[in-house]
């Protein structure tokens, strides 16, 4: 099979999954079957094209033109080639989680719920493999509005509510502000084509390259940098497998994956740094980390708390892109891939404990790793990995973002990324230490210390898969900088 199928069949393949859901629907033990397939196929298809983007090579894939010289088309870049990958394998795992978590919560319209989150995985393929921004943008809107059925599941008034402040931030974000800026950019260049280097390099004066960066920045809005981040918090009301996959690894993933490539393709970032047009927004970042994690500390329901964690964590992936250097580039990207594994341990655990034990609150968890230890150590792996401590994968992104912090002379974005790791303690760590350590509620009729009662085991397969995945991502984080310093070449 050549590349250019490859790419188009890993967009045909999670679409052409959706139809059979809806088909089997009916058949439950059938139309998980079918969602196990396809996303296995999907990541087989995505792992074909590792070697070739490895060794260097840049498969492409078109499918017609737009307009003269705008087309849609496709073309597989080394962190494409990342965030693909990363995706299509937490697609497998979340597929499992989501067999225990949707049966053992008795959540309704189950086949609507796995035939929308098959098409969010076909867009999230085409923006990870976009070749230009007109490209992206299309497919980064399909992701917003396949998501919102996910975001809106329960059909309650809250979610009702949730979705519309989705809808209503990320639309408008992007049609308002990132479409303004990708029509200006092709005023002034004519193409829209990711070119190494930056297509604005040098057809764009300093004033104008500042107001465009700050138009795509704001104007993704799946980055949920402040102000545009209360979509994030507001999507919690969606199933818990629909908050780890989507809003802990493709929606997010997505934005701050945009954020990058914008960085890296459209304005360059040598151009970025000797403008210096990226410096404000640098402490538009830093803010962000250093607020969002605050306000995770005050928050007592799980989600919500882990919510906020996000809105800080993806931060430091546009702090990243905005330190305009080699390492910072490569942190960023790091932190796509390592973040992912521990936000998604962490939602996972948290749909666990709300199946087994049906409780929300921190303040509820006293006593639960007693009943819970699985699920409660495994809490454990993901803190610490969210935290930056070794032996586990999210050390890397925080050490590259570090030395990208020292490379650019800005020793106030290393004491940001201490403190935030600070508050990541301050508001993690309590939570297994409450569950192993604190006293069992003496209510009358609780259930604590009556025994093992774990979630069922498909999340806790699902919830061991990816907390081996922080530890492993520590040993052998190679491939994945190894791919990301295709990008840029690192200062000696």
């Amino acid at each position: 099979m050549s590349l250019e199928a490859t790419i188009l069949l890993a967009l045909a393949v999670p679409l052409a999954g959706a139809v059979l859901i809806l088909l089997v629907g009916r058949h439950p033990n059938l139309r998980e079957a079918v969602t196990l397939a396809t996303a296995g196929t999907l990541f087989l298809l995505v792992a074909s094209l590792v070697p070739a983007v490895m060794a260097g090579g840049r498969p492409a894939a078109a499918l017609g033109e737009m307009l003269p010289g705008l087309g849609i088309a496709f073309v597989v870049e080394p962190l494409g080639m990342m965030f693909a990958a990363v995706a299509s394998f937490l697609w497998i795992v979340t597929s499992i989680y989501s067999i225990g978590y949707m049966r053992g919560h008795g959540e309704r319209n189950q086949t609507r719920f796995y035939a929308f989150f098959a098409i969010a995985l076909a867009s999230v393929m085409g923006v990870a493999f976009a070749g230009n921004m007109l490209t992206l943008f299309i497919f980064y809107e399909v992701l917003t509005i396949s998501t919102f059925p996910l975001v809106t599941h329960a059909g309650s008034e809250e979610a009702k509510r949730a979705g519309r402040v989705y809808l209503g931030i990320l639309l408008g974000t992007s049609i308002g502000l990132q479409l303004f800026a990708i029509i200006w950019t092709w005023t002034i260049t004519g193409t829209l084509d990711f070119t190494d280097g930056g297509i604005l390099e040098g057809k764009a004066t300093g004033a104008v390259t500042g107001v465009l960066l700050a138009l795509y920045i704001f104007g993704i809005g799946k980055a949920a940098l402040m102000p545009f981040h209360r979509w994030l918090p507001a999507a919690m009301v969606a199933p818990t497998p629909v908050s780890a996959l989507l809003h802990a690894v493709a929606v997010v993933k997505a934005g701050v994956f945009t954020v990058l490539k914008v960085t890296i393709y459209i304005f360059g970032v040598d151009n970025l740094a000797e403008l210096g047009s990226s410096e404000w927004l640098r402490y538009m970042a830093a803010a962000t980390i250093i607020i969002a994690s605050l306000v995770a500390m005050t928050k007592d329901n799980l989600k919500a708390r882990l919510a906020y964690s996000t809105i800080s964590q993806l931060s430091y992936i546009v702090l990243g892109a905005m330190l305009v250097n080699a390492w910072g580039i490569i942190g960023g990207g790091m932190h796509i891939a390592m973040h992912a594994f521990g936000k998604i341990t962490l939602f996972f655990c948290a749909g666990a404990i709300l199946v087994a034990s049906h409780k929300t609150e921190v303040s509820q968890m006293r006593g639960l790793g007693r009943t819970m230890p699985v699920t409660m150590a495994a809490f454990l792996i993901g803190s610490l990995s969210i935290i930056g401590l070794p032996p586990f994968g999210g050390l890397w992104g925080k050490w590259f973002l570090a030395l990208g912090a020292l490379e650019a002379d800005k020793l106030v974005m290393v004491a940001v990324l201490m403190v935030s790791s600070l508050l990541n303690v301050a508001y993690l760590l309590p939570i297994p230490f409450r569950g192993f350590f604190g006293d069992p509620p003496a209510n009358p009729g609780d259930d604590h210390g009556a025994g093992i009662k774990e979630a069922p085991w498909p999340c806790l397969v699902a919830i061991t898969v990816t907390s081996l995945g922080c530890l492993v991502l520590f040993f052998y984080p190679d491939p994945v900088y190894d791919l990301l310093k295709q990008i840029v070449t690192p200062p000696r």
